[in-house]
């Protein structure tokens, strides 16, 4: 079992602190969600943890590996941003060896989300094409912690299903940290919740908690 730990990140733009001594950990083998409003600091927090952006302050830890750069970063945890970031014109069926083991690499191949793209470029997907292929080529990545950003996002129920199959079926040998906006699709599959707020982070215990934070309506 390997160990992601998060201590003392914090993050201000401008004058206006984003995150405050947030701490968090997940093991491989897990899978946490993490929620929040828009703007709360959520997107900013798997950036830090990802590499991709710096805190104020943060002390991130694989085992007894200190993360301080992207090269300590590499095969250690992987993110998916909101944004898309594959290449535009290389062919799915070469990025996937780029990404993937040998054994995930053949699994990709012969998923049904993704066989029908892989002779296509980025170019000729729609966006919810590119999401599903993104999506699938980190969650079967090399990484020990998988980093999901709305994967969920304009993703049909039935695609939605999948990808939360998937998810769990990898969640075996990996640790996972997922934010989305859609609370059920993220929680009917995290084996632990965190909400984002007032640049603190409360894990939830209880449903009741989020009504009481106005994240849900009080009558669920």
């Amino acid at each position: 079992m390997s160990i992601l730990h998060i201590d003392s990140v914090t993050k201000s733009f401008a004058d206006k602190k984003i995150l405050r001594d947030v701490y968090i950990g997940c093991k491989t083998g897990q899978i946490i969600g993490l929620l929040g409003r828009n703007g709360t600091g959520k997107s900013t927090l798997l950036k830090i943890i990802s590499g991709t952006l710096k805190g104020d302050t943060e002390f991130i830890r694989v085992d007894d590996k200190i993360l301080q750069n992207q090269f300590d970063r590499k095969r250690r945890i992987a993110y998916l941003p909101q944004c898309f970031f594959l290449p535009k014109d290389v062919k799915i069926k070469n990025l996937i060896p780029l990404f993937c083991d040998k054994k995930n690499s053949e699994k990709l191949f012969e998923s049904d989300l993704i066989k029908p793209f892989l002779i296509e470029t980025c170019r000729n997907l729609s966006g919810g094409e590119r999401k599903i292929v993104e999506a699938l080529l980190i969650i079967h990545s090399y990484s020990k912690f998988i980093l999901l950003d709305e994967p969920f996002n304009g993703l049909s129920p039935k695609l939605i299903t999948e990808m939360q199959k998937i998810i769990k079926e990898q969640s075996k040998q990996k640790g996972f940290i997922i934010s989305d906006h859609q609370y059920m699709e993220v929680s009917d599959i995290s084996d632990e919740i965190y909400f984002l707020s007032n640049a603190h982070l409360k894990q939830i215990k209880d449903l009741r908690e989020l009504q009481q934070h106005y994240y849900l309506p009080k009558n669920i």
